[in-house]
């Protein structure tokens, strides 16, 4: 939410903040969590006449799940609106063990929550409630329907969490079931009793989430991971000249690629960068129809079910056919800007992946058409992507490529969904300490990038924040033109000088002079 009243005001942390104080008085923020109860799950629901359950796949005896200190949960406002419904709201949560009184419990505090949250600012949305043993991350991916993060704070696990972080995961989340199978509210539409959608959210996100598998448990990225950010790709560690070259034979499969294999894929609507840029989206669209004229299977990419052809190209899972036996899956996504399905085929050759994308429209034989156009890249482009290969490995600089001696530092371009930052087996020579303070600047640098946005959002604001740690580090953060720079220095017994002197130099030779104050 925009308002201060769903953040603890900045005073109450273990370090003075440079950055404007929220100006929420605490007893703002322990009222909303004691009324969200009462408006939330103060009552027991009525569970007869008792929801049908089978879809559900579990037992309401089973607790085993609701130790492992963190919930997820997907959950639709329109739904369940009727006493004894309740349970009808519920699309997703984690653990699916949890018993469903908890879970119902879960949901009516978030409800609760939400509402009362409006009441001070409709226009923006929850974000982060803070309890004594919970923190809960909200997120409104689509209309009504809301992802919740729910987080048991743990002294003894170090669990240190930066809340836009969490809330990073969710809409990543998000973003990625859209991009196979399309809006929640979509497959809600098109089949009223929520089956369909429970059961992508089911097998879709419960495979998300195994990334973070730890044992049992999931562990959420914690101080330890300031200096990375999740959703971005990282800067290619190649030289100018390396570069160059490899440029000249890209640009020979990418020019085989629009003039032969598919002519239609990359149009002037497409997008034809290896990663999206600011603006862009990419959905899921309906299941396209095969050449027999059935409906083909919806294709998420799942773990267990990815494996690497004999072909070089990566397949999901098989299907079979009466005239071809077994035929590998291939994905599909739903491009909105040129309103063409697209199917997703990745090949790979040693260290270098190519993701090619054949419009549906253009295809004539379905499964047929796909195997057409593999076998013609493997015949005519083949020699490219070997050169190309080659050229890269040789110019890669190796995990410690972006290393800079003395320096442990993140540099983000959100524009462009990039990122680039110092080794982790480098950061883990910092201090806990160090991280620690660096991940609270984080969270403020955050808070200061939302209120920015709310006062103007078509304009980035810059600032410059430099802290002197509890162990006489330096924590630094510059924000310029939207660009992101992120430092810590432990040389404890410099001067502020120093460390201005020390950023100003990483700028000039390693960021084009962007963070320079000259």
């Amino acid at each position: 939410m925009g308002s201060p009243v769903t953040h603890a005001p900045l005073a109450s942390r273990n370090h003075q903040s440079i950055l404007p104080l929220l100006t929420a008085p605490s007893f703002i923020h322990l009222s909303l969590f004691r009324l969200s109860l009462l408006g939330g799950a103060a009552r027991p629901p009525d569970l007869s006449p008792s929801p049908d359950l089978s879809w559900w796949g579990m037992g309401l005896s089973s607790a085993a799940g609701a130790g492992e200190g963190l919930q997820v949960c997907v959950f639709d406002l329109r739904r369940g609106q009727e006493e004894g419904q309740e349970l009808d709201k519920i699309l997703f949560f984690h653990p699916s063990d949890c018993p469903i009184l908890l879970q119902l419990s879960v949901i009516g505090l978030c409800e609760g929550i939400i509402t009362f949250a409006r009441i001070f600012s409709p226009d923006d949305d929850c974000e982060v409630i803070e309890s004594e043993k919970h923190s809960h991350v909200f997120y409104q991916a689509e209309a009504d329907i809301w992802m919740v993060l729910v987080v048991e704070k743990n002294k003894d696990n170090e669990s240190t969490l930066r809340c836009s972080a969490l809330q990073g995961i969710l809409k990543e989340v998000h973003s990625l079931f859209t991009m196979f199978h399309g809006p929640i509210r979509t497959l809600l539409d098109r089949q009223p009793s929520a089956e369909l959608a429970r059961g992508h959210l089911r097998t879709f996100v419960t495979d998300y989430l195994s990334d973070f598998n730890s044992g049992k448990k999931l562990q959420l990225p914690t101080f330890r991971d300031c200096l990375k950010e999740r959703g971005t790709v990282q800067m290619l560690t190649i030289s100018r000249e390396v570069a160059l070259e490899v440029q000249d034979d890209t640009l020979n499969l990418f020019t085989y690629a629009v003039l032969r294999l598919t002519p239609r894929a990359l149009s002037s609507n497409a997008n034809s960068w290896s990663y999206l840029r600011k603006g862009t989206s990419v959905h899921a669209g309906p299941t396209s129809s095969s050449s027999n004229g059935t409906a083909s299977v919806e294709r998420p990419l799942q773990r267990e079910k990815l494996y690497r052809g004999k072909d070089g190209f990566v397949a999901i899972g098989s299907t079979t056919s009466e005239v071809r036996g077994a035929v590998p899956w291939v994905p599909i996504l739903w491009f909105q800007q040129a309103e063409d399905h697209m199917h997703l085929c990745v090949y790979q050759h040693k260290n270098i992946t190519i993701l090619l994308l054949i419009p549906a429209s253009s295809l004539i034989n379905g499964d047929d058409g796909i195997a057409h156009v593999k076998k013609h890249l493997l015949e005519n482009a083949s020699q490219n992507i070997v050169t190309v290969e080659q050229k890269l490995s040789r110019g890669w600089g190796g995990e410690n490529a972006y290393h800079v001696a003395g320096y442990r530092y993140m540099l983000v371009d959100p524009d462009r969904k990039v990122s680039r930052a110092s080794p982790p087996g480098k950061v883990t020579t910092l201090s806990k300490d160090s991280l620690l303070s660096l991940n609270r600047l984080r969270e403020e640098i955050d808070l200061e990038k939302s209120r920015v946005k709310r006062s103007d959002s078509c304009h980035d604001k810059d600032f410059e924040v430099c802290i002197r740690a509890k162990n006489n580090a330096w924590v630094i953060a510059k924000v310029t033109r939207g660009r992101e720079l992120y430092m810590a220095l432990e040389k404890g017994g410099e001067t502020l000088l120093y460390a201005s002197t020390a950023v100003e130099k990483f700028s000039n030779r390693y960021c084009e002079g962007a963070f320079s104050t000259d």
